[in-house]
């Protein structure tokens, strides 16, 4: 079972030897099995690696993310239709009726409502969060109201401050990007990995956008990234992410939450492979209607 996210943010060397990621750095050289690796980060433009260490990365299952000159993810080593049977998911994918992709986008909406309301209880914020709540049951198929905006505009300033808006240059803003950034690279991996063309959305529709099913796929997930980050820094004044709050963001990729099929709590898992059952229920979606999405709920200590 892999456990360990690795983030390299100092230059280094990285190889594959005896199956184990072999990191040398500032002289000193170090190894980690690549079976204990779920997340690999290359945060930094002064990393040498070997190719046989990527494909190996891709053989593992491990998410291999790059960042941009801001230390901003902006990129995810994806295998190349690794799944047996890629073709057939993704003709069911293209056959989505419209209808049918609008009932899918209604249960991600209200999920997502319902992870907001519970993070609001969790800060003591319970008139705030029976309003959240009160949105789920008037969803309707496509939320063609979009009650998903109408509860970000109650979420938000409960959760952070008064007339707080993720349009705001800040630390708060900075840390959920980038952990939104981490969660979403690893959605994408695991959708091409069960055979999805993650362009194609159910909802998210954007022509430049290369990972629209992952951007559906994300929005239950964020009340848990939005949870960790304020557990985390619940009083945090302006300034920058360091390497440290890196570590401490891409873990919430091993983070237990509950793993919901409906109304049905089906035990409790990572976010990791929760991401992963998500997405093999859609693909099971795509074959039967009747079968609901697996989501994640809020985990109680949040």
């Amino acid at each position: 079972m892999t456990w360990r996210s690795v983030v390299i943010t100092k230059p280094a060397r990285l190889s594959f030897k005896n199956r184990a990621l072999v990191v040398e750095q500032e002289g000193e050289k170090a190894s980690v099995p690549l079976e204990d690796i779920a997340v690999l980060v290359l945060d930094t433009p002064q990393v040498v690696l070997t190719s046989q260490l990527l494909s190996a990365c891709v053989e593992a299952g491990i998410v291999t993310i790059t960042v941009n000159a801001m230390h901003t993810p902006n990129g995810v080593l994806m295998p190349y239709l690794s799944h047996s049977r890629a073709m057939k998911v993704m003709r069911l994918q293209m056959a989505l009726s419209v209808p049918a992709q609008k009932r899918i986008w209604q249960s991600i909406v209200q999920q997502k409502l319902r992870n907001q309301a519970a993070v609001l209880e969790f800060r003591d914020s319970q008139m705030l969060a029976r309003q959240v709540l009160n949105l789920v049951a008037q969803v309707r198929s496509g939320d063609p109201d979009n009650f998903e905006s109408q509860g970000a505009v109650i979420y938000f300033p409960a959760l952070f401050y008064a007339g707080f808006t993720r349009r705001y240059d800040c630390f708060y803003n900075a840390a959920l990007n980038y952990c939104y950034s981490i969660v979403r690279s690893a959605i994408a991996r695991s959708l091409v990995s069960y055979g999805f063309l993650p362009a194609f959305g159910l909802h998210h529709r954007n022509e430049l956008n290369a990972f629209n099913l992952a951007d559906d796929l994300i929005e239950p997930y964020r009340p848990l990234v939005d949870a960790w980050i304020v557990k985390n820094y619940p009083l945090q004044p302006e300034r920058e992410l360091t390497p440290q709050d890196k570590a401490t963001l891409v873990s919430i990729l091993h983070v237990d939450a509950p793993r919901l099929r409906g109304d049905e709590v089906e035990g409790s898992s990572t976010v990791l492979a929760l991401i992963d059952a998500t997405v093999i229920s859609l693909s099971q979606r795509l074959q039967d209607a009747n079968v609901n999405l697996v989501m994640p709920g809020l985990p109680r200590h949040e």
